[in-house]
């Protein structure tokens, strides 16, 4: 079985690591290693991830592309997961995944993110989260959907083999959001993207702050203007960091 190693970038996520990292102690078969990439937490971050006993790395910066690369950097499994703080995955996720992988022809593969907290699932958010790694890349890049182009983000959970990572260049630290999107365009160039017919449970805290109306008008309003063209850096401002 190929090692996996599981990467988390923080900043200040003392609210949801600890039952993420409770998620990934529950895997059978066991992740390779599982390393926490801090951005300069405040809170008690650090302190939950040294007593959970994972390893813990501390990058220069407060990005999550270089904190993802300095993971992969450092990781030496043979597949690479990144997985958002707020997050929980499936106990069987490294064998789903290493089947998925198992196809030469497959360069990543994502999850279906179910979008909720403890006492609401929030179904038409999913559902759009879910319509967008497919309708995306036709309408925007139909040439590279037909390719194998699935437009995944972080909080579905990405997962490639260490080499494909690095041939596709790995996260472009120069961009503030959407860091993820922009990896699939070039991760494509090397087989085709996957969205795996299983759900992951991420946080819905952005809802909550914005409200659902809000939330589906600026998450359709960031993925329409970044396919048009428009810098990620000009997009971050609609983007306010929640925790």
């Amino acid at each position: 079985m190929a090692r996996l190693s599981i990467i988390i970038p923080t900043l200040n996520e003392a609210t949801t690591l600890a039952r993420a990292l409770q998620h990934v102690k529950a895997l059978d078969p066991p992740a390779w290693e599982v390393l926490v990439v801090d951005g300069g937490s405040t809170d008690h971050t650090v302190q939950i991830a040294m007593e959970a006993g994972v390893a813990m790395l501390h990058s220069k910066a407060a990005s999550r592309a270089l904190q993802m690369n300095d993971g992969a950097r450092a990781a030496t499994g043979d597949h690479l997961c990144f997985l958002h703080a707020d997050t929980q995955i499936p106990t069987d996720l490294i064998s789903v995944a290493e089947r998925a992988l198992a196809d030469g022809s497959i360069a990543c593969v994502g999850f279906i993110a179910m979008m909720g907290n403890s006492s609401k699932t929030r179904w038409d958010i999913s559902a759009l989260n879910v319509l967008k790694t497919y309708l995306a890349p036709l309408l925007f890049r139909p040439y590279l959907y037909f390719r194998g182009l699935r437009l995944l983000f972080g909080d579905q959970v990405m997962i490639c083999r260490r080499e494909t990572f690095w041939k596709a260049g790995g996260f472009n630290e120069a961009l503030p959001i959407l860091e993820d999107g922009d990896l699939c365009l070039r991760l494509v160039r090397h087989g085709r993207i996957l969205l795996i017919n299983r759900v992951v449970i991420t946080s819905d805290r952005r809802v909550q702050r914005w409200g659902a109306a809000r939330a589906v008008v600026i998450y359709v309003s960031i993925g329409v203007l970044w396919g048009l063209g428009m810098p990620p850096a000009r997009l971050k401002r609609f983007y306010e960091d929640i925790r």
